[in-house]
């Protein structure tokens, strides 16, 4: 099937306000669909779980079904769907807990490519623990992250490797298979960081070989929430700090007070808009029509994709950063004589959204040699990008030449 994307950007209230939203990968518009079921549980009256009135009984109808929504997404299971603010607040918590079980000498392995969520707990962690950090490095010049390297830095001390699916700044997707069952073959755990992933492919989290899978659902249109995907047996095994009287049982042991009900009924309408994106008569349950449309999604982004990176490769001015053959559609790139502030700042005033920084891809913009210069623009695709935002950013960036 094909993306209907004129359709799909007349879902989207916020975009008829003329600007080319080229930012996605910091956060996505929300569709009028998500507006409106957050708008319903507020308006239907909600109360704290676990009550035996009705609002409370809709809080938790809205949890359980938000759980199923992320699993269908994911591949994983409900009961293995750990929900929370945010990715970051997750991954320090598991980052906690299951450093309790490291002892000094053990070993983590994080990479260069990763966002600094997927670096910074689990280094902290391992400080504390006493562990050693071996790190990952990634080729400056594709941005490649070799997955042969795990070969040689995983040991029968490694506890945990965490990797990311994509990256956020440059694109790059590692071959996450590869690198989970260099993990495995050790007997450690990994924590996948599919943040920057999970908007632009189909996911399967068995196939990953993650034990633990990390999303945000502000960057699949919803609302500000994350979640972290893992087999509920493997949760049962883990005791995270928390409350005397909060549940004990998985997965809600790992989530620390009340969850925004109003918003996870918003995560379940925008897994259910993506899934609607295979069309209104695609087969199939909702897993099936998720695959379905974000198969057809990373078609699209990846043909749009293939233009812009043309248009920025093509003017003597810019210079791009990531060659990786795996990609989601994300370009990174600088300007000639110009800060990435100053590009940044030239492209709003003519109503394009784009980011300039290290967008938290810390160690990346080191590797890459472009952090203590400013870093650069980042423009990302996402399903409702279409041609037209692609023309006015390399216009815009051609006047800049």
């Amino acid at each position: 099937m094909k993306l209907d994307v004129a359709a799909v950007r007349s879902g989207y209230p916020a975009l008829a306000d003329g600007y080319a939203y080229l930012d996605g990968a910091a956060g996505t518009q929300v569709p009028a669909t998500v507006i409106e079921a957050i708008s319903r549980a507020q308006l239907g009256g909600l109360g704290n779980s676990g009550g035996a009135f009705p609002a409370s009984r809709r809080a938790d109808e809205i949890t359980a079904d938000c759980r199923t929504a992320v699993a269908a997404l994911t591949g994983g299971e409900p009961d293995g769907v750990i929900l929370g603010p945010n990715m970051t607040t997750l991954t320090y918590r598991l980052a906690a807990t299951l450093a309790q079980q490291w002892r000094p000498g053990d070993e983590v392995v994080v990479s260069r490519l990763d966002h600094d969520a997927n670096v910074r707990p689990w280094i902290q962690a391992a400080e504390r623990a006493g562990a050693v950090v071996r790190w990952a490095e990634i080729d400056p010049v594709t941005g490649e992250l070799p997955a042969e390297q795990y070969a040689d830095l995983v040991s029968d001390r490694t506890r945990l490797v965490a990797v990311t699916a994509a990256s956020n700044l440059i694109g790059t997707r590692p071959d996450v298979p590869a690198v989970t069952a260099a993990a495995h073959a050790v007997g450690a755990l990994s924590y996948v960081d599919g943040v920057h992933a999970t908007p632009h492919l189909p996911v399967d989290v068995r196939a990953l070989g993650a034990d633990f899978y990390a999303t945000s659902a502000y960057k699949w249109s919803g609302p500000h929430i994350g979640a972290v995907v893992a087999d509920p047996a493997l949760l049962d095994t883990l005791r995270p700090d928390k409350l005397v009287p909060s549940p004990d049982y998985v997965p809600d042991r790992f989530e620390l007070g009340t969850l925004p009900f109003a918003s996870l009924a918003g995560v379940t309408a925008a897994v259910d808009h993506l899934a609607s994106l295979a069309g209104p008569d695609a087969p199939g349950g909702l897993r099936d029509r998720v695959l379905a449309s974000m198969t057809a999604v990373q078609d699209y982004e990846e043909e749009l994709f293939a233009v812009l990176v043309a248009g920025l490769d093509s003017m003597a001015h810019v210079t791009t950063y990531g060659r990786a053959a795996a990609r989601t559609p994300t370009a990174c790139f600088t300007v000639s004589g110009y800060s990435p502030d100053q590009v940044a700042a030239f492209l709003a005033d003519r109503k394009i959204n784009v980011w300039d920084g290290h967008n938290y891809a810390w160690e990346l913009a080191g590797a890459l040699g472009i952090r203590q210069s400013g870093t650069a623009i980042r423009a990302g695709l996402v399903h409702y990008n279409d041609a037209s935002d692609v023309d006015r950013l390399l216009l815009a960036v051609a006047e800049l030449g």
